[in-house]
C-alpha cells in the first residue's frame, strides 16, 4: 500500500503485520475516501473485527457524511467540529432514530476520530465532548427451562435436519454461544472427554466453554446424519451443515428458531441470542459467580455481564410479588 497522509500529516499504513508511519501529499477532496479506507484496514487488520462489524462502522460514518453533505461540500475529517456532531445527533433524532441506535452510531464515530487522533491525522477529537444519548438498559427476553424443553420437543426428529436442529439448539443453550460462534463451530472443537468446546468469538479470540452431557449426546446423535451429506470444499471441518454441505447462515438459524417457536406456541419474541441470554440468566439465578459467567460468555468487560444480575433481581422481585402474602 503506497504511503500517504491527510493534510500532510502522518498516517499508519498496514504492511508486514504492523502499522508503520509514512508520508506524502494527497488531494484534499480525497481525504474522506482515504480516511475511511485506512480506518477500514485498521478495523480488519489491527482489531480483527468481523466483516459485519466493519460494515456497521462504515454505515455509521456514511450517515455522518450524508448529514454534512446537506450543507454543501462535506468538510474533510479534520475539519469536523463538535457543532457538526451535535447537529448530526439532532438530525438522527428528526429521522426517528431511537436513543439506542443513536448511541451505537456515535460509538462508531468516536472510534473513527480516536483512530485519527492516535495516527496524528487530527490534533483533537471533537467527539470527546459529545454527550451520549441516554438509552436505559432494556432487559433481554429470556426463555424458561420449560419453554426451552417445549421448543426442543417441537422438533420433528424424522425430518432430514431434525437431529441437527436439536443438537444445534442444545449447543446454543448449553454453551451460551453467539450465533456466529455456533455456525463456525468445527468438529475438532468438541472435547468430549473433558466436557468442553473451543469457541472462537469476536476478534478471533478463543475460549473454552464447559458443555453439558445432553448437548454432547445430541451432537453425537447428529454426526451420522452429517456423514451422509456431501460436504462442500472448504467446509470439511464445519460441524453444522446445510443440505448443500456448507455452514449454516445466521439467517437460517434465526428462521429455524422462529419456526420452532410457532410450533411450540411460544409467544415471546425470540432469536438465537435468546438462548445466550437464557444461559447466562439461569446460571446467575442458580448462584454462579459473575466472573465465571463473564468468562464463559467471552465478555471483555464485566459491565456487559452485569445486566444479568439486574435480570436476577427482577426475577426475585417478581417472585415476591407473586408469592409473598404481604405483597
Amino acid at each position: 500500500m503506497p504511503g500517504r497522509t491527510l493534510n500532510g500529516k502522518f498516517i499508519y499504513i498496514y504492511k508486514t503485520g504492523v502499522f508503520r508511519k509514512t508520508q506524502s501529499k494527497i488531494q484534499a477532496n480525497m481525504q474522506w475516501p482515504r480516511a475511511l479506507n485506512e480506518f477500514k484496514a485498521y478495523l480488519k487488520l489491527e482489531r480483527s473485527l468481523s466483516a459485519n462489524s466493519v460494515e456497521a462502522y462504515m454505515r455509521d460514518l456514511q450517515k455522518l457524511r450524508d448529514y454534512t453533505s446537506l450543507m454543501g461540500e462535506p468538510p474533510d475529517p479534520d475539519k469536523i467540529e463538535i457543532a457538526h456532531l451535535e447537529g448530526f445527533l439532532e438530525w438522527l433524532d428528526s429521522l426517528l432514530f431511537n436513543s439506542v441506535s443513536q448511541a451505537r452510531t456515535i460509538s462508531g464515530i468516536r472510534a473513527f476520530f480516536k483512530f485519527m487522533l492516535l495516527n496524528d491525522i487530527i490534533d483533537r477529537d471533537p467527539s470527546a465532548l459529545l454527550d451520549m444519548p441516554k438509552t436505559g438498559r432494556k432487559l433481554p427476553e429470556v426463555l424458561s427451562v420449560e419453554e426451552i424443553d417445549r421448543l426442543l420437543a417441537a422438533i420433528d426428529l424424522s425430518s432430514d435436519h431434525g437431529q441437527r436442529n436439536k443438537a444445534m439448539i442444545e449447543t446454543l443453550y448449553s454453551g451460551g454461544l453467539r450465533v456466529s460462534e455456533l455456525v463456525n463451530l468445527k468438529t475438532g472443537d468438541i472435547f468430549r472427554r473433558e466436557g468442553f468446546i473451543k469457541v472462537t468469538g469476536k476478534g478471533q479470540k478463543q475460549r473454552l466453554v464447559p458443555i453439558g452431557s445432553r448437548a454432547l449426546r445430541e451432537i453425537d446423535l447428529y454426526l451420522p446424519d452429517r456423514t451422509r451429506v456431501a460436504v462442500a470444499k472448504g467446509h470439511e471441518d464445519i460441524l453444522f451443515l446445510n443440505r448443500r454441505g456448507k455452514r449454516l447462515t445466521r439467517v437460517m438459524v434465526f428462521t429455524i428458531i422462529k419456526d420452532l417457536s410457532v410450533k411450540a406456541s411460544i409467544t415471546k419474541t425470540i432469536s438465537p441470542h435468546t438462548f445466550r441470554h437464557s444461559f447466562a440468566t439461569h446460571l446467575i439465578e442458580g448462584g454462579a459467580d459473575l466472573r465465571a459467567v463473564q468468562e464463559m460468555l467471552g465478555h471483555e468487560s464485566i459491565i456487559t455481564t452485569e445486566i444479568y444480575t439486574h435480570m436476577d433481581r427482577e426475577y426475585l422481585r417478581d417472585a415476591i410479588i407473586r408469592f409473598h402474602p404481604r405483597s
